[in-house]
């Protein structure tokens, strides 16, 4: 792979995940992307594709601990990953 290739596409994945972020730095999990939902430690592909697909599904969520309805969220990742992540947008 051509590196200049890869730098550019490592900055744009890193300013897209950024681009979601408040001013504290977290997440909304109402409006991230797979990829910027990756980005926060404790939510792998998987996970963050299950968040997406919920979302999709069933609505935007209203609280943190909707999150638990997610397969692959239970009380401990919720508890790793709450700090990171909020939910904004709950108007739709």
């Amino acid at each position: 792979m051509n590196v200049r290739y890869f730098l550019l596409s490592l900055s744009i994945a890193l300013f897209m995940a950024i681009g979601t972020a408040n001013a504290d730095g977290r997440i909304d999990v109402n409006t991230a992307t797979i990829t910027q939902l990756e980005s926060v430690s404790g939510i792998g592909p998987k996970t963050a594709a299950a968040i997406v697909d919920y979302r999709d599904t069933h609505g935007l969520f209203s609280t943190l601990e909707g999150l638990k309805n997610v397969k692959g969220i239970g009380d401990k990742k919720l508890e790793a990953i709450k700090r990171d992540v909020e939910v904004n947008h709950i108007s739709e």
